[in-house]
Formats: structure tokens, sequence, C-alpha cells
């Protein structure tokens, strides 16, 4: 009886689960909402429904091999606790059924780091669940590589062997003074201090190693040297780790501080996502929850403690050769990282509590790697401007360009930087996660599965597309045969764009962002949603259907990023762009006529706009690298115009305008020499059923 009641819930609510945005859906005395992270997928379920069950319905991305029966243990997941204001949501552990014995007595659950089997686990109240990675059946498809670098190798850390002298009762010196003055006599380095730790080893490294000792070297700067670590004989490398903090993902890069060699990569998806998908919400988290920075300060070192210790095992070496880490990410992420209230971030004047670049010990951020590991933060550039910009601009220098530049790093939170040899200028636009597939109906984050390339035939309005793990297109005779190990579950972010595109190249989408059926097109393809339509892409084990609200939240999304363009296009006082270069993971994987097509980014010759990888990495990496380049970055930066775009008057008149495809006046004179552009129509739509819409030109 309680399970035919929670499918009937469930079935009365499925508008309300595609729905995503709106945490306002009524509910019951005897109902519950509930929202899983990181999908994003939310529904009211009646109490006492397995949480498990709930994500079954709703097409959670979550495994369980043993059909519920609480033996494989793949089903676990972590409540998130608190007040989450974006949801209307107030999670606690009293609205989950208490721990069952077969929990209690799992040999593979541990009950204290707050996870649950959700198959056991039955909801008494509204909730967020979060799915970690390891019981999620599609591993989060994650691609932030460490392309090549143009850099010289001059990193902070270096090692020394040297040959110590005996001490000499006629000439009385310590051993750290006989150390030191055999560096200044054989490297010409001036010793200014030395770690504790170091001085801790040194006289027993001397006693090991028949007075030969290797010396870890720290100089940040030219009038500065510490001694950070010190071995016995000789030591023939040291590591550095280059790490990009992103509001979604994580990437780590090893590096062989001698050579700059990549040693070994690893990602992992950012675990504040349980707390807020976007950084507006995670500060409101704080807001909402007194501690919940450092919650959230502890989630976010964790992970970084345990990419360092994959990357050292990948490259087989120990985790305490790791002696220097960089590190870039936005306001936001560095201040959670540094366990720092980020709310004043979330108002005018939005200031941050320091925009200095950092050095810090890396047990200071509590990464256990070598007791002397120093970390250095790059410098943030303003309230929304990051470390992560200043490493995009470290990276691809547009104030060396002789052509205007445009760099755009499209995240939840999209970096911008516009300018070229003469100026510069910064900003930041809050996208949200609509583009990496969350807070969309059928959308997922980029997984094996995962629709990542549309075609639509503009005549019978007949989909063919590619998912992440098949190199074969669906219309391709063994596509099926293919696929056979995959479950296809959703659309991931360039699959999104394509889609929505392809709808609009075919006139099924008008040019305000309505999903309208064509007379002259009979297609089952698109279906009448009571006011509003939606087109069904694939049809199987999942449905995956686009739906209107799918559309506004993508139309959202890319008018804040283009309004954020153009505000930096007014300042600079032009209205063309000689380059584009897109960054991030995103930006390397949508095609870049889509991109334009549908205006996130503005008119530009298409041989001059490509994806230029993960750039904010590769400024990590090269500040790890290469000390001289630490110093270069902060005097770009002084040149820096900064843009807030929250307060810029012009910002909701270019919003506003943004929302068309591809936008309402801006000409798009280059697109349009490749691609033929529809004829501008709008739709306007009676009140009732979805047949009282009707076509109209724009004027």
């Amino acid at each position: 009886m309680r399970e035919q009641r929670a499918l009937a819930v469930v079935a009365g609510v499925v508008v309300a689960v595609l729905n995503v945005n709106d945490p306002t859906a009524s509910v019951s005395a005897e109902t519950a909402s509930v929202v899983f992270t990181p999908s994003g997928l939310r529904g009211e379920f009646a109490l006492g429904t397995s949480v498990l069950q709930a994500a079954q319905l709703l097409g959670v991305d979550l495994e369980s091999s043993c059909g519920g029966r609480g033996i494989c243990s793949r089903c676990q997941v972590v409540p998130s606790i608190g007040d989450f204001p974006k949801h209307g949501i107030h999670s606690t552990t009293e609205h989950l059924s208490s721990p069952s014995e077969l929990e209690q007595q799992h040999r593979k659950l541990d009950l204290s780091t707050g996870r649950r089997l959700s198959c056991s686990t039955q909801i008494l109240g509204d909730l967020v669940i979060d799915v970690p990675a390891d019981s999620q059946l599609h591993r989060q498809h994650i691609v932030k590589e460490a392309g090549e670098l143009t850099t010289s190798i001059k990193p902070s850390v270096q090692l020394y062997s040297l040959q110590v002298r005996e001490p000499d009762m006629q000439q009385p010196a310590s051993d750290m003074r006989l150390l030191q003055q055999q560096l200044q006599q054989t490297q010409q380095i001036s010793i200014q201090a030395c770690d504790l730790s170091a001085i801790q080893q040194l006289q027993r490294a001397l006693a090991k190693g028949g007075r030969e000792v290797t010396v870890a070297v720290y100089a940040d700067t030219d009038d500065r040297a510490e001694i950070i670590a010190i071995w016995p004989g000789v030591q023939k490398r040291a590591y550095g780790v280059a790490i990009d903090l992103g509001s979604t993902t994580i990437a780590a890069h090893l590096c062989d501080l001698e050579t700059g060699a990549v040693l070994a990569s690893a990602a992992s998806m950012n675990p504040q996502i349980r707390f807020g998908e976007d950084l507006m919400s995670r500060v409101s988290y704080v807001m909402m929850n007194p501690g919940g920075e450092l919650e959230m300060c502890t989630a976010v070192r964790q992970a970084l403690a345990k990419l360092c210790a994959q990357v050292a095992k990948k490259a087989r070496i120990e985790p305490q050769h790791i002696l220097d880490l960089s590190i870039v990410c936005n306001p936001i992420m560095h201040h959670l990282l540094l366990g720092i209230d980020p709310t004043p971030l979330g108002t005018a004047p939005f200031a941050l509590a320091t925009e200095m670049p950092l050095r810090l010990k890396a047990s200071e951020l509590d990464l256990q790697l070598h007791p002397g590991s120093r970390v250095y933060l790059l410098p943030c550039i303003a309230g929304h401007i990051g470390a992560d910009t200043a490493g995009m601009i470290l990276a691809e220098r547009p104030d060396q360009a002789d052509e205007v530049t445009l760099l755009v790093d499209i995240g939840t939170n999209a970096e911008i930087v516009l300018g070229d040899k003469h100026r510069i200028l910064a900003a930041s636009s809050p996208t949200g996660p609509a583009f990496e597939g969350a807070q969309i109906s059928c959308g997922q984050r980029a997984a094996a599965g995962a629709v990542e390339r549309v075609r639509i035939d503009v005549q019978t309005l007949e989909p063919r597309f590619k998912v992440i793990g098949c190199d074969l297109w669906s219309d391709h005779p063994d596509f099926a045969r293919g696929t056979a190990k995959l479950k296809i579950s959703g659309i991931c972010g360039s699959g999104i764009i394509e889609l929505v595109a392809e709808l609009f190249l075919a006139g099924v989408i008008t040019t305000d962002g309505v999903i309208t059926p064509q007379p002259d097109k009979k297609s089952s393809r698109v279906i009448s949603n009571g006011r509003t339509f939606s087109y069904v892409l694939h049809t199987g084990d999942k449905t995956l259907s686009l739906t209107q609200n799918d559309v506004r939240a993508i139309q959202l999304a890319k008018a804040a990023l283009y309004a954020g363009i153009r505000l930096l296009m007014d300042h600079m006082g032009i209205s063309s762009v000689a380059r584009i270069g897109l960054a991030g993971a995103f930006g390397s994987h949508i095609d870049v006529k889509y991109a334009m097509l549908l205006g996130l980014i503005p008119d530009c010759n298409l041989q001059r706009v490509a994806a230029v990888g993960n750039a904010a990495g590769s400024g990590a990496r090269i500040a790890l690298l290469n000390r001289d380049e630490r110093q270069l970055i902060a005097t770009v930066l002084e040149k820096v115009e900064k843009i807030e775009t929250a307060i810029e008057a012009k910002f909701q008149d270019h919003f506003v305008a943004a929302m068309a495809l591809p936008h309402k006046s801006d000409p798009f004179v280059q697109l349009s020499k490749v691609v033929q552009l529809p004829e501008k129509t709008v739709a306007s739509v009676e009140q009732g059923s979805g047949r009282g819409r009707r076509r109209s030109r724009a004027r």
C-alpha cells in the first residue's frame, strides 16, 4: 500500500519535478519535498518512501545492484543538514528514519561519516540528499586536461645536494650554520630562515648520509630564501601540484619541479555542491546556518587532500615529496578554502577579506604533505573576479595582444576578460549551473550515457545524437549495440546547447525562445504540456524531453553571460572583437558555432573563435613552475580595470536584449556568412492550452 501511494504521489508531481527551478511547489502534511544533489532533481513523496525509491522515480543517478536489499552498499547517500533557502527546505536528521539494524551492522557503511543506505532509509520530512561520486552509476566526466605550456622553469622550491664539513672545536659552529655556509659558498644562496621541522631532521640526516644531505630551499622572491626540508644523501626530485579549484569541479596536476612535466592528473566534483550548486546558494547557506563556512571549508580541504594523494599514487611517489602547490579559484571558493566568512561577498560593496597573493604552509590548509610544503594562492582581482581569472590572464596574456581579445571561462560563474596591449578589463557574470546540465529537466553533468551532440532534420524534425562513451551517432546501425552497456540517462551541457540551437534553426523555437509546433511540419516529437510545448529527443528507459522551462533556464544563463560581455565592450568603446577564446572544460567541448548561434558570445569570424583549454589551470601550473610569473601576474593585475556587473545600470538592458536568440538587436553578420539564420519570429500565448499559441514575425 505504501509503495502504491508513493508512486501515485510522484506521478502527481511529475510537472513539478521537471520544473526544478520552482522550490515553492505545494506540499501536504503527509508528503515531503526532497532535492537530490548534485543533479538538482526535486520531487514530493509520501512520508515513509525510501530514499532509494525516491531517487529511482526521479531518475537520479544512484547505483544499486542488489535490488534495494541492503547487500551491495553501493546506494550510500549523505543527508545535507541545515536551511537551504534556494530550495525552501529545512533539512534535518529527524527527517530521516533512524539507522536500521542492517545499517548498524553493515561492514561497508560508516554511520559516523553521516552516510546512510538509501534503500534502508525512509523519508520523514523535507530533505536535501547528496549522492557522492562513489555512489553514482555514471561517473562524472571531468575534463580539465593539462595542455602544453610555454614557460621557463624556475620553481620556488629547488633541491641542492651538499657535503657539509664536520664540526670543529677550534671554530665552533652549529650544523645549521655550517650548512648555510656551504650553500652560500657553492650556490650563492643566502638563507634567511629555516623551518623547525627541517632543523629537527638536520643532525639525523647528516649522520645517516655521512654528512651529505639534500636541502629543499624555498625562494619565492629574490630577497628571501628558506630551508623547508632536509634529507640524508641525494634526493633527486621535488614535486609540486597545480590546483584549479572550481565551484563544480576540482582538478590537480602533479608536476616535476625540475622539468615541468605533468606526471599525473586527477579531478573530482567539488563536495560543496551539496551545500549549494551555485556560489550565491553557498553564501546563503552560511547566512542561514551559522558556522556553515567551516563545514564547507572542511569539505573542500578534504577534497584537496584526497586529490593530492591520488596524483601521488598515480605517479608512484610519496605525498611527502610534494613540496609546493599553487591554487586558482574564484573569490567565494578562495574565502571558503581559507575558512573566511564569504557573506560580505554576497552583498554590495562585495568586499574581499584580501585580494593579495597568499603564501602559506600546506599544513595551514590541513594538507598532510611534507611538513615544509608551501602553498601559493594567486591574487584575486575584485569581489567577484578571482584568482581563476588571474590564472587565465597569466596563461593567455591578452595584455600582449595586438587585437582586441575576448576570453570567457564558462562555468557556474563566468569569468570574462576583454582587452589588448593597451587596456584590459575583467568582469564576472552569474550564469548558474544550467550550462552544466543542472536544473534542466533532462539534464545531467557530463558522464557516460549523457547526450553530448545533437542534430535535427529541419524537414522531419527527427533527431540524431551522440552520447559520451560511444563514438557512433544514434542513426548508425550499430548504435544500439555500441550503447548496450550504457544507459542513455540525460543531456549534458554541450548537448543542451546544440539541442536548443538545432531547434531554433529548425523553426521549432522562436527568436524569443518559445517552443512552438509548425503547421507545415507534422511531428510527434513536439508535444503539448497544457500551455506550453516540449520536444521529445529520445524515448527508452528514460524519456529525454526539452521543456519550455529548460529553454528559459538556458536563455537566462546565456543572457547573463552576454550582458557581462557587452558591458565590457561598452567600457572599451567597441562594437566587435577580433578574437574569442573559450576556456574551461565546458568551453572546450561546445561547438563554437552553436555557442554563437544561441548568443552566448558576440558575433565574430568563426575562424577566430577557439577553445583555449583549462586556461585557469594552466595559469596555476605557470605560477607553480616559474616564480617570476608570480610577480608578473601581480604587476599585470594592477592594470586590470574591474567592472562589477551587479551595479552597472546597463546590465539589465543588455540582459533583456540578450534573452532573444541569438540577440534582439545585435547583428550577427559574421555568423550569417556560415549559417542561414531563421527569420526573427516571436510567439504569443493565449491563456489555456498550447493550442492557443500563434506565431508572428518580429517587426
